[in-house]
């Protein structure tokens, strides 16, 4: 068992947290200073693993002579051979105090990695922690492609990689209100009216932004249902261009997928499938600031008219519209704006409500 202190909403050390990690010392401990407002988090295990891929030869390439380090010898670089490809990585925390029933697996967007559901930008906890200290079995993932899953060589992957400039993710996630809001001076960027997102900490999101290729979704499919075969039955819950990856896991694994939460859909699953996904209860959450950029609509719309189909084949889906809950404010990086736990919680209420998923 292993007792860990989140030191993000710390005020100072107190004699209460030296009581506690006193009361800690017969567990394996990692301790840093301080004390969480919710007090320590304490795990049964942790650990991380690789999944799914191929293996792919490559021939008929020049051999050539690199040096590995500045000052290290000559050696011989041989690129033709085996190579290892398209695995995903997955870490993953077990609470002491499980109350899931399932594990829950956390897939991230686009041109992002796991990062997205851990710290926000501004030092907050994110939703990784908010589930694990619910009780949640949580596995966040980096997709094929991404972070620490690597990538390959463009012999192995066809096409080039997509970069996203710092405008980019400003002006298109609705964190500002399209072109030209965004400015490299932080008090000329121009903010959506009643944004949530911490823009102050704009610059430390852009920090997490890696590239991403449009040739790897199957691998990254691939990917997923491998690690579905591995630690399922389950919960998937997944942000933006993870939903492509959620439906079609699901559609090819109906037997282990339990319920499925989708966060600002960019993808949806086939159409002519939807049967498969009759047994899974689907949550999908939308945010705010539709009406001001044309695509999203169009994204909406598109899961919108593939949920209807799902219900059509007898499944369940139902929509979380925040501001027709109320909570306004929210672009499409929600999970990580200043009410990001508020819209976690309603999540976690949604998963509680379904039969047999949480204790």
């Amino acid at each position: 068992m292993i007792t860990l202190q989140d030191t993000r909403r710390l005020s100072g050390p107190t004699a209460r947290c030296r009581r506690r990690a006193a009361r800690a010392l017969p567990l394996l401990i990692l301790s840093l200073a301080g004390c969480a407002t919710e007090g320590p988090l304490v795990l049964r295990d942790m650990g991380s693993l690789h999944v799914g891929g191929r293996t792919v030869v490559v021939s008929g390439k020049p051999v050539t002579e690199i040096r590995r380090t500045p000052t290290g010898p000559l050696t011989k670089l041989d690129p033709n051979g085996t190579y290892q490809v398209e695995q995903a990585y997955v870490q993953y925390f077990l609470p002491a105090n499980r109350r899931g029933a399932l594990p829950l697996l956390l897939w991230h967007g686009g041109g992002l990695t796991g990062a997205s559901f851990e710290t926000t930008p501004d030092g907050r906890p994110g939703w990784l922690n908010y589930f694990v200290r619910r009780g949640w079995d949580s596995y966040n993932s980096d997709a094929v492609e991404r972070g620490r899953s690597g990538f390959a060589s463009p012999d192995i992957f066809a096409g080039q990689p997509i970069f996203l400039t710092k405008t980019d993710p400003y002006e298109r996630f609705r964190i500002g209100g399209g072109a030209g809001t965004y400015s490299e001076d932080p008090a000329r960027r121009r903010v959506l009216p009643g944004n949530r997102f911490p823009v102050e900490a704009y610059d430390d999101f852009t920090r997490q932004l890696v590239p991403r290729w449009l040739s790897t979704d199957q691998a990254v499919t691939d990917a997923y249902i491998a690690l579905v075969d591995k630690v399922c039955p389950c919960v998937i819950v997944v942000h933006s261009q993870g939903a492509l990856f959620a439906f079609k896991a699901a559609q090819a694994r109906p037997d282990k997928v339990k319920a499925l939460v989708v966060v600002e859909p960019a993808g949806i699953g086939d159409a002519d499938q939807a049967t498969a996904l009759k047994n899974i209860p689907v949550l999908a959450v939308f945010g705010d600031y539709f009406d001001v950029d044309a695509r999203w609509a169009t994204l909406r719309k598109t899961a919108e008219t593939y949920f209807e189909q799902i219900r059509k084949a007898g499944g369940s889906v139902r929509i979380a519209d925040l501001p027709q809950m109320g909570i306004r404010g929210n672009g499409h990086m929600l999970i990580m704006d200043r009410n990001n736990l508020e819209i976690a919680a309603i999540i976690q209420k949604w998963l509680a409500e379904q039969p047999g998923l949480y204790r």
